[in-house]
């Protein structure tokens, strides 16, 4: 049976209707009298349907109270179906489920069938009559002449220009002034205390102007610097922990003993007493959440510096009183700022925008009132419309009707909800599903893609290509600039993580609140919708234990409850209160992440319908249920918390797994090779596992990735049998898997694996390796024709011929070397200058050589010609071990890079040799044609050696 999809629009309708003609089937056998009620509920819901896609090309202001009264209860109810429908296959399996065949249990099984169809048959006459009242309504109100279809499913690639439109708007337009504007406030000789808070309204850029002052102003100048963001409901404690993983690692690790912020900030304020710091602190939302952060930043009177952001003039005053402060006001980007940022959503170059088209964009321009969101929102609009001078015309008085005579922010909200209403539906419901996530939370895209599918939001049967579609789902969101990707794939194709500006959310939170479509617990209560009292996806984003009696009573009885996702620290309400709330037989998604203490899922029978759990618990002991075999339908299972020892023996009857996700130290039970739908399994410790589950490992033939730690252990009775296991098993997998990584790992156990491995071009694009000698394994990654990234780590002799065999990789796009000391400290080659020619490297897009030890690079003429991102990290005691110009040459040749960032280790050197290397750097990227953007961060200060300078007197400082 197809998965139908399930829509912010119409409910779950569409579902509904594909499930009850499941019902029909001889599966089910039902009587006559109730195939026939099947059949007239299936008509009226296809009636219903038409009439809410009718309703979804209207804006909420142009649909009436009464309408928008019955669109809700049609929604609600095609859920209460649903869920119907879900507990009745569900029962209908398991009295299926008896393996004894005799007289006995034939007779039992016929009577519990027949009350089976007299409930069914009762239920479907309840629905059938809730559903007609309801089209006796609807039709009062609408004449039905057609039905709208769901927009076309095509796949859509993600388009290059749109990671870049946000680059363009962070990096480049209209804010050097301001930026520099910021940094002269800020600069003072003296040894003051000194704040600037920027403020200004949502969607403005003063986040952006506040990273950028962050970025240019040198590490050198302080001791330490964090940067954090408070949000509308903040979550103090983590809000204190973030800054401490910035400032200290060791009082990070300990902090995680602190119970009460009180404790936090005493820690925080200890941390940073004796030294010089800059914090940035954005998107501040009252004066209490301040006035708590500023208790544990002490005013040492050391030149530390201070930025806030925030939307509200009031609260920047309180930033700014009683100490040397200055108030900054964002201002608006210029006229021919929000030109540049409009055209290059659109067009290469604004030189391309046709004369009759320049008029029409400075007239939707002036509408934008030079706020950079709702210019990227615009362009997203319009980037996937025909550039035709009508088209633009229709979408300026779209915008002059929504826009003209609000304030500013309204306009920013009004030009939203155009971007909303032109989404076709199955979009809407991906959008109003990123509610479901905190302000600020990075979201992992494939995870993301999961959920939607887990939670019927793509359409289709074959799972593959439903993620695929969701993928295509995304992609689309991002072209139309409503989501930001934060990282993309090396090869610029595919976004690996997300956000969504927090203007954007609080439009999408009010729609999917208003819809029903999620409830939201945010700290100061649950979103209400006043259309229904339902819970049918719950979104826990902070902390709620001071009320978890009482919430769980709330929803305890919530058996209509779809999804469950909980972020951070809730351990009462897990720990306690789980059995009370996991009770629902239509629940899909349960997502769990933070510090909830021991969890326990209860009786796992009543959960046969979750597809997706994920279990993130990373500081208290956990365990899964013995029989959770009994979730028959679950595809993703994700429990990387450390504290779980081992799986249990009966999830190899997990038939329908896809993905399994456990952290390094899990023992797995004997016979994984039954799991034959997986194609996902990390991270496996090897050492630590069984012969026998090796060997089973190896049956694992639809596997496609995999992620292991291969540790060399001498306490393993059968070392020898489990190492010849281990080869066997990989050297099979190795045939059809698609993506390898070997994490930690015996670097000569390696090179025998590879040798191993069948000289054939298998479907393999991404490997993470570990090695001794590059030269080693180089013949069989040499046969790797299909890699597209690879990164590898040497431990030992890395010589030409290796880095030469790696350049040779047709399809490679990102490379990562890793150089490290052998076992004895040695390197292997002493002040080794890496070349990198011509030849070679010329699809590579991404580079980063990561040096634990004295090496120095050079890239010569014509070098790497498609490389756009480099990033090197260098030791930066060896800097004058190279003769003039230091650890990096020939940047000049890299022609086509845009993005440089540097990580210098600054263990066992001195000042001057840090401060020669910065300058090397700095000065290569100010006179590369390209001008990059340039990041660089010191790393292991607090190793520095101290001593006399060690620059040589010809040390040329720029190389150029």
């Amino acid at each position: 049976m197809a998965e139908m999809i399930s829509s912010a629009t119409t409910g779950v309708l569409g579902s509904v209707i594909d499930k009850l003609a499941a019902m029909l089937t001889d599966k089910y056998n039902l009587a006559r009298d109730v195939k026939q009620g099947i059949r007239s509920l299936q008509d009226e819901l296809r009636t219903m349907e038409a009439m809410l896609l009718r309703l979804e090309d209207k804006d909420d202001d142009q649909i009436d109270p009464l309408a928008k009264d019955w669109r809700s209860k049609v929604r609600e109810l095609s859920y209460d179906i649903e869920d119907c429908i879900d507990r009745f296959v569900l029962n209908h399996s398991h009295g299926d489920g008896g393996s004894t065949a005799n007289f006995v249990h034939k007779a039992i099984q016929m009577v519990k069938t027949l009350f089976k169809d007299r409930g069914i048959a009762e239920e479907i006459r309840r629905l059938k009559r809730l559903v007609s009242e309801q089209s006796e309504r609807g039709k009062r109100y609408y004449d039905i002449n057609q039905c709208l279809l769901a927009s076309s499913s095509q796949p859509v690639p993600l388009d290059p220009r749109a990671p870049a439109l946000f680059q363009e708007a962070r990096d480049l337009v209209g804010i050097d002034a301001p930026r520099e504007e910021i940094i002269s406030l800020l600069r003072c000789e003296d040894k003051e205390h000194k704040v600037v808070s920027i403020y200004g309204i949502g969607g403005q850029g003063k986040t952006t102007l506040a990273m950028e002052v962050y970025n240019k102003i040198t590490e050198a100048a302080f001791d330490s610097r964090a940067f954090v963001s408070v949000s509308q409901t903040p979550d103090m404690k983590k809000l204190l922990r973030d800054i401490l993983s910035q400032i200290s690692k060791s009082h990070f690790d300990q902090s995680q003993m602190l119970e009460t912020v009180e404790q936090l900030i005493r820690t925080v304020k200890e941390c940073l007493k004796d030294k010089r710091y800059f914090i940035l602190i954005d998107d501040i939302w009252n004066v209490d959440a301040w006035e708590l952060v500023r208790s544990a930043l002490p005013r040492n009177d050391n030149g530390s510096r201070i930025i806030t952001t925030t939307r509200i003039e009031a609260v920047a005053k309180s930033c700014c009183t009683g100490i040397a402060a200055q108030m900054y006001q964002a201002k608006p980007l210029s006229h021919e700022d929000s030109q540049r940022l409009f055209f290059k959503r659109l067009f290469l170059s604004g030189d391309d925008c046709h004369l009759d088209l320049r008029k029409v964009s400075d007239d939707i321009l002036k509408k934008c009132c030079g706020l950079p969101l709702a210019i990227i929102s615009i362009a997203g609009l319009l980037a996937n419309r025909s550039k035709a001078v009508e088209v633009w015309v229709n979408v300026l008085r779209s915008i002059a009707a929504a826009v003209d005579k609000d304030s500013p922010i309204d306009k920013m909200k009004r030009i939203l909800l155009l971007s909303y209403v032109d989404l076709p539906h199955h979009l809407k419901s991906c959008l109003l599903y990123l509610s479901v996530f905190p302000e600020d939370y990075p979201i992992d895209c494939q995870q993301l893609i999961l959920l939607w599918v887990a939670e019927g939001l793509i359409p289709g049967q074959d799972r593959e290509s439903m993620e695929q579609l969701g993928r295509s789902y995304l992609n689309e969101l991002i072209n139309r600039s409503l989501v930001q990707p934060t990282k993309v794939g090396g090869h610029g194709a595919t976004a690996k993580q997300c956000r969504v500006h927090d203007v954007i959310l609080e439009f999408i939170i009010s729609k999917a609140v208003e819809d029903n479509f999620v409830t939201i617990w945010n700290g100061n209560g649950f979103s209400k919708n006043s259309s229904s009292n339902k819970i049918r996806r719950l979104s826990i984003q902070k902390d709620i234990s001071s009320r978890a009696e009482e919430i769980s009573k709330m929803i305890k009885n919530g058996a209509q409850i779809r999804s469950i996702n909980i972020f951070g620290s809730n351990s009462v309400l897990v720990n306690k209160h789980a059995t009370e709330f996991l009770n629902s037989q239509v629940l899909r998604v349960l997502n769990i992440e933070g510090e909830v203490g021991e969890c326990s899922l209860g009786n796992v029978k009543s959960l046969g319908q979750l597809k997706f759990l994920r279990i993130d618990n990373k500081f208290s002991a956990s365990k899964l249920p013995e029989d959770i075999e009994k979730l028959q339908r679950l595809q993703t299972l994700n429990v990387r918390w450390q504290c779980l020892e081992k799986l249990p023996a009966s999830i190899i009857q997990l038939q329908k797994l896809v993905r399994l996700l456990v952290h390094e130290s899990v023992r797995l039970p004997d016979g994984i090779g039954s799991l034959q739908a997986l194609e996902e399994l990390s991270r496996i410790n090897l050492g630590i596992q069984s012969v026998k589950f090796i060997q089973g490992l190896g049956d694992l033939t639809n596997l496609k990735l995999l992620k292991i730690d291969w540790p060399c252990s001498t306490e393993l009775r059968d070392m020898k049998d489990h190492k010849e296991a281990c080869i066997s098993t990989l050297s099979r997998l190795f045939r059809h898997l698609r993506e390898l990584r070997v994490w930690q790992s015996d670097p000569d156990a390696t090179c025998s694996f590879m040798a191993s491995c069948v000289p054939t071009s298998p479907p393999l694009r991404q490997l993470v390796l570990n090695t001794r000698d590059l030269n080693r394994v180089g013949p069989q990654i040499s046969s790797l024709v299909n890699l597209t990234r690879l990164r590898i780590r040497v431990r030992g002799e890395a010589g030409m011929e290796g880095i030469n065999i790696l350049a040779s990789l047709p399809m490679l796009l990102s490379l990562t070397v890793v150089l490290l000391n052998d076992k004895n400290g040695d390197s292997g080659i002493l002040y080794a200058r890496h070349a990198i020619s011509r030849q070679g490297f010329q699809r590579l897009v991404k580079f980063h050589l990561r040096c634990s030890r004295e090496a120095a690079v050079e890239f010569e003429p014509g070098a790497m010609p498609k490389l756009q991102r480099l990033k090197l990290e260098l030791m930066a005691w060896c800097q004058f071990k190279f003769g003039e110009g230091g650890l990096v040459l020939g940047l000049q040749n890299l022609a086509g890079f845009k993005h440089l960032a540097i990580d210098i280790n600054c263990e066992a050197a001195v000042a001057d040799e840090v401060e020669a290397l910065e300058d090397d750097i700095r000065g290569a990227a100010a006179v590369h044609p390209n001008r990059p953007i340039l990041q660089i961060q010191r790393i292991r200060q607090d190793w520095m050696a101290q001593g006399c300078s060690r620059r040589p007197s010809d040390h040329a400082i720029v190389e150029a």
